[in-house]
């Protein structure tokens, strides 16, 4: 997360003028929690903690869902931002850039996948259901839902980065879930990322959510299926790599092969995952977030820096 001395940074750091807030950050570092234990955790009460809540998600430094609890829907909280910097104004300074891709999510180069299976544009279904041949139609291109019960997508994506330019992390945005036959907000599965052939790590998906409506899934939508995901942020950096802000694997960006002309980003589920629960990838116009998804790679650019420098 970068911050700089404008208005636009103060959430962030009101959000961070707070000995309660700080806490909370520091124990959702460690574990997702829901209200109640972070609550008890600060011997506040509910009521408090979900101003506190609301107050770190509008800073965009958590992140909240719903899930299934012992006595009914419970609100989890998850660590959103990895790090923060703020950049004061000044010449001289390397300036960090990105390049930005919107990746639909039936762009797909190749795939592997065995029933249940399917896709679907806001209009209507490819095909039919739990035929792995209309991932291959043409249509497909324009699919806004995709989901299997085991395999893998494989998306191509080019790499616009120069040599002159220092990749900083790699991001990439996604809204997800499991695949069960119907419905189910309890049905895990083991979600394994790749990048150019390296196995980044997996994220074990909590369920199938359909226990309302996705907030920008068409109105014709069966109301017993896929409905909605979790919006989750992968980032590969020279550190690691990191699933919402918790620590996957140590791939590093070099180790996955960063300056490849292109990359290719791999979604599976594994025959031999402990969860082998499905993949529901959700795109514009299904689900809660309606957004394709998004890669962007964070580089730093000295050329600008370089010239300001120069008499």
């Amino acid at each position: 997360m970068k911050l700089d001395l404008t208005e636009e940074s103060l959430p962030v750091y009101e959000a961070l003028s707070s000995a309660v807030r700080l806490r909370m950050l520091r124990l959702l570092a460690v574990q997702p929690m829901n209200v109640k234990e972070l609550a008890s955790a600060a011997k506040l009460s509910s009521a408090i903690m979900t101003m506190h809540v609301r107050k770190l998600e509008t800073a965009g430094l958590i992140r909240t869902h719903m899930a299934p609890g012992r006595s009914g829907l419970q609100k989890i909280c998850t660590l959103a931002a990895e790090g923060a910097e703020i950049i004061f104004p000044g010449q001289g300074r390397t300036e960090r850039k990105s390049y930005r891709i919107e990746l639909p999510v039936g762009h797909y180069s190749d795939f592997q996948i065995e029933p249940t299976c399917g896709l679907a544009t806001t209009e209507q279904i490819i095909g039919s259901f739990d035929d792995p041949r209309y991932f291959w139609d043409l249509e497909r291109m324009n699919a806004a839902i995709l989901w299997f019960g085991k395999g893998y997508v494989e998306y191509k994506i080019p790499n616009f980065l120069l040599s002159s330019e220092q990749p900083e992390e790699l991001v990439i945005t996604m809204e997800i879930a499991s695949e069960a036959p119907s419905i189910n907000n309890n049905w895990p599965s083991d979600i394994t990322f790749t990048l150019n052939g390296v196995k980044l790590g997996y994220w074990t998906s909590p369920g199938d959510y359909g226990d309302s409506r996705g907030k920008y899934t068409p109105a014709w939508w069966h109301p017993l299926t896929n409905q909605y995901g979790l919006l989750k942020q992968l980032r590969i950096t020279p550190k690691g790599t990191y699933m919402d802000g918790h620590k996957l694997s140590g791939v590093t960006l070099d180790e996955a092969g960063i300056r490849s002309k292109q990359w290719t980003f791999r979604l599976s589920v594994e025959e031999n995952a402990e969860h082998v629960g499905g993949l529901t990838l959700f795109g514009k116009g299904f689900g809660n977030y309606n957004e394709d998804m998004l890669v962007e790679l964070f580089y730093a650019d000295s050329t600008g820096a370089k010239e300001a420098a120069a008499p």
